[in-house]
């Protein structure tokens, strides 16, 4: 089945998926309608995020890289009216294109280069 997902920065080398912080958990939203991503995507932007880009996959590929990525997953069924939450987490892992990243202190990555090469080709791999 095909879902929407929305991407910040999408098709760039700072490509970010937007998640809800649930806890201490990182929850992608798979919509079934394209409409209804759009429509968050449009609240998203009201709450001072970047454009978010509404992008169309397979939801195994999403739950396969949520997996990896440890996330969960949660499908968004046609019609039901997902509302942001009122609050944003002040660090993305990801910054708005035109803008530098900061590095962390310390230089250790939770994934090596390979396997972030790896999960990048992956992820072009998907569209």
């Amino acid at each position: 089945m095909q879902v929407f997902v929305l991407l910040f920065n999408a098709r760039t080398e700072n490509e970010g998926i937007h998640t809800l912080k649930v806890g201490d958990r990182n929850v992608v939203l798979m919509f079934e309608s394209e409409e209804d991503a759009t429509r968050f995507g449009l609240m998203l932007e009201a709450q001072d995020f970047s454009n978010p880009a509404v992008e169309r996959f397979e939801d195994d590929e999403i739950e396969e890289f949520c997996r990896e990525a440890g996330y969960e997953c949660k499908l968004v069924p046609e019609g039901m009216l997902a509302v942001p939450p009122d609050q944003n987490v002040d660090v993305t892992d990801w910054q708005p294109e035109g803008t530098k990243a900061t590095q962390p202190e310390s230089s250790e990555s939770e994934f090596s280069d390979s396997e972030l090469d790896r999960i990048r080709r992956q992820l072009e791999g998907l569209l």
